[in-house]
């Protein structure tokens, strides 16, 4: 037996419903042993036996109920390159989705009120004269019918086959019912007249009710876009060639033909092509694409590289240890992709609810026809064909489908505002029920970029001094410690001298000549390499560590000449924050790759109590999944893109705005404002959406529940009361409405 787990897209979907069969479906075949089919993603994960089935019988299997699903690759895996090729061609066929599902919105909607206007009792009187016309309604009704319903049908028929229904299934024949209906008052007035009714059609309910399922569909396909955005970024960082030593010659090749074992040589300023080991050389090199940390890390023979991170200063050979699909960035990019295809236990609650709605209102129109037709006296079919109506109209899922996304448009308005960009309905359903918030460090709680934060001169050196001299050594420096430093004078307006024979020291500092003196600038290694006596500052230079600094040390003609601490410094709104989220009960952890006296540092400076430091880039998401198991609802708050795999596993991902793509592409809530304290501001933000959404799915729900037996008859043997399918769709309406008014009164909400 060889398990295999494949990710892969399926066409069709359009809600919880649609999920359900899906996912029983892929179930049922011989071999698969999970199947994840993910809605907003519209993507499923299968895990399946290899040996037993192959990815044609799924495919022939998601056919056989009305969807189309894309194969995977043989293996089961895709290739970076031929995926960036597959999100590019994914998402050209969406925009063209869009734009079609756009154009048949406004076209539905257009018609819809031009037919209200022209049919609907009272409003009818205002109305011109030509509007009022059953055929040309029939007409305008016939368009909407069978070109913009046309997808309802495509899904129903083949899911009624297979017996197998949908929303699509309601909406079809719900709409159907009403417009066959109405062009029968049309086309045969005289009869329906004979019978006692008053012959007025219902075009309106049938082209207003497409139009409005429509509308709600463009938003969340709109919405839905950009889901594949993170993947495609996330391998764009790649290098795309490599310069390899091959027969005792540099050549440049593509990177999917560096094998492992190839030495590598890498030039400044140029991405390292994959993971690897320094044959020769040393440098400095920015890790913080794939670690989120500011400060560039020196390498040299023997030390790790990553693929995708950038060279700074030095030229070194390595020698290639991983590739493909095994290089760090392949593995977050299959992190992310996992992530992202899983899906919230809540959700498959909401799932299974749906499943049955469906069935249960058709099963009652049959049930509604079927007892009229039996008992309903010499009008037996009219009362039978009506009421069945009736019931469809007034079950129509309008409301429940507007519930949500109504209240989300203004809730996700009302974020904007405020500068909070949430992705989706879900994102909303769960954020208020978080009670632990995990906050990476670097450029999330800090700013991400080191900054001068103490001057301490030594041997009767004064502070401008010690600031000019070392700022003018480092001048010549690539090191971001350097730019530190540099900066931190320009801020001062301290002017710089002239260096010369200036010399970086790997690992060590900098050295040249200031003003005729010889200077050394750099760690403790470098004092001890020089013989610069640090002996009575010791203590000043521990205190300074423990604070979380890097303390850099000046020596002039032999002598120590004072001391510079660098740190990453706390962003303003950090400690307002994290003591906001404490007063609703939330626990708040720190993450980081630095070392754990540097992190407590910090977080006793912000009161964070919960510390998990020296965590590796691809532990973050095992991490969260860890307090996860605790039994607890986890927000992710990061900016790096080592945060992208875990703000995706995260019940809920909260991204920097002043972060990277990547990591706002994976999380479910992004800060634009970059303010920490917008983080309470989007749970409170949640609890509000969340209260209108489930008083409109009461009101939805509601309707159906009290109204669908009184469109059935109930109400009949006691009252003679029976519900003509306009006041159905004037109920209809009215629950629209009222749910629409509910979100309205949102904006009324401060956060």
């Amino acid at each position: 037996m060889a398990e295999v787990k494949t990710t892969f897209p399926i066409k069709g979907m359009h809600c919880a419903s649609c999920v359900r069969v899906l996912e029983k479906t892929l179930s049922r075949v011989v071999g698969v042993k999970e199947a994840n089919v993910n809605l907003a993603t519209e993507k499923t994960t299968v895990t399946y036996d290899d040996k037993e089935c192959t990815p044609e019988q799924m495919e022939s299997a998601v056919a056989g109920v009305g969807y189309k699903a894309s194969l995977p690759s043989s293996d089961g895996k895709a290739m970076v390159e031929g995926e960036a090729i597959d999100e590019d061609k994914e998402k050209a066929e969406k925009l063209k989705e869009l734009k079609s599902l756009k154009n048949k919105v406004i076209v539905s909607l257009i018609i819809g009120a031009l037919i209200f206007w022209g049919g609907f009792p009272g409003l009818m009187d205002i109305a011109p004269s030509f509007l009022k016309n059953f055929w040309l309604q029939l007409v305008l009704a016939t368009i909407v019918q069978f070109w913009p319903g046309l997808e309802f049908y495509k899904a129903t028929i083949p899911a009624l086959k297979h017996r197998t229904a949908n929303m699509d299934t309601l909406v079809a024949i719900g709409t159907t019912a009403a417009y066959l209906y109405s062009a029968a008052v049309t086309i045969f007035p005289q009869i329906i007249q004979g019978l006692g009714v008053e012959p007025l059609p219902y075009f309106d309910v049938a082209t207003i009710v497409i139009g409005l399922i429509l509308l709600g569909r463009y938003f969340e396909a709109k919405a839905k876009i950009g889901t594949s955005e993170a993947i495609k970024k996330l391998i764009g960082l790649q290098a795309k060639t490599a310069r390899v030593l091959r027969d005792g010659k540099e050549v440049d090749i593509p990177i999917n033909e560096v094998v492992i074992g190839d030495i590598i040589r890498v030039r400044p300023g140029e991405k390292i092509p994959v993971d690897g080991v320094i044959q020769d050389g040393e440098s400095s090199i920015d890790e913080s694409m794939i670690t989120g940390e500011s400060i560039p890390v020196d390498k040299a023979r023997g030390d790790t590289v990553v693929g995708a991170t950038m060279n700074k200063s030095g030229t070194f050979t390595y020698k290639a240890t991983k590739v493909g699909q095994e290089t760090m960035l392949a593995q977050i990019i299959k992190l992310v992709q996992e992530a992202q295809g899983s899906k919230a236990p809540i959700q498959r609650v909401a799932d299974l609810i749906s499943s049955y709605f469906v069935p249960i209102v058709i099963m009652l129109s049959i049930a509604t026809f079927a007892v009229w037709y039996v008992f309903g006296g010499s009008q037996a079919f009219l009362f039978a064909l009506l009421n069945t109506v009736a019931v469809l109209i007034i079950a129509c899922p309008c409301a429940m489908g507007l519930a949500t996304p109504t209240a989300i448009m203004v809730g996700t308005g009302i974020g904007a505002e405020h500068g909070i960009l949430i992705k989706d309905a879900e994102s909303l359903e769960i954020a208020h029920k978080v009670n632990s918030i995990v906050f990476d460090k670097t450029g999330t709680l800090t700013k991400g970029q080191p900054e001068v934060t103490d001057i301490i001169p030594a041997n009767q050196v004064s502070k401008a001094e010690l600031l000019k001299v070392s700022a003018s050594v480092e001048k010549g420096s690539e090191h971001s410690l350097a730019e530190a430093i540099v900066k931190g004078a320009e801020k001062k307006s301290v002017a710089l001298s002239k260096v010369e024979k200036f010399k970086a020291i790997a690992g060590h500092g900098v050295a040249g000549l200031v003003d005729g003196k010889q200077v050394y600038f750099g760690n403790r290694k470098l004092m001890e390499q020089e013989k610069i006596g640090i002996g009575n500052y010791l203590e000043q230079i521990e205190r300074l560590e423990n604070e979380g600094k890097t303390v850099m040390m000046l020596g002039i003609g032999g002598k120590l000449a004072g001391l510079i601490g660098v740190a990453d410094t706390i962003k303003d709104s950090a400690k307002e924050g994290v003591e906001a989220l404490q007063k609703r009960g939330i626990e708040v952890i720190m993450i980081t790759g630095d070392n754990q006296r540097t992190a407590n540092a910090i977080a006793q400076k912000l009161g964070i109590k919960r510390i998990l430091a020296e965590v590796l880039p691809d532990q973050k998401e095992a991490e969260i999944r860890k307090i996860q198991s605790e039994g607890k609802v986890v927000a992710m708050v990061g900016d790096g893109i080592n945060d992208a795999p875990a703000l995706a596993a995260a019940d809920i991902g909260i991204a920097m705005g002043t972060g990277t793509d990547v990591a706002i592409e994976a999380a479910d809530i992004t800060l634009i404002n970059k303010d920490l304290r917008s983080v309470a501001s989007a749970i409170e933000l949640s609890k509000k959406t969340m209260r209108t959404i489930k008083l409109n799915l009461f009101w939805a729900f509601g309707y159906n529940v009290i109204l669908i037996p009184v469109a059935m008859g109930i109400l009949y043997p006691f009252f003679t009361i029976l519900m003509n399918p306009i006041f159905a769709s004037v109920a209809m309406a009215t629950s629209s409405i009222s749910v629409v008014s509910n979100s309205l009164l949102l904006k009324r909400i401060k956060i």
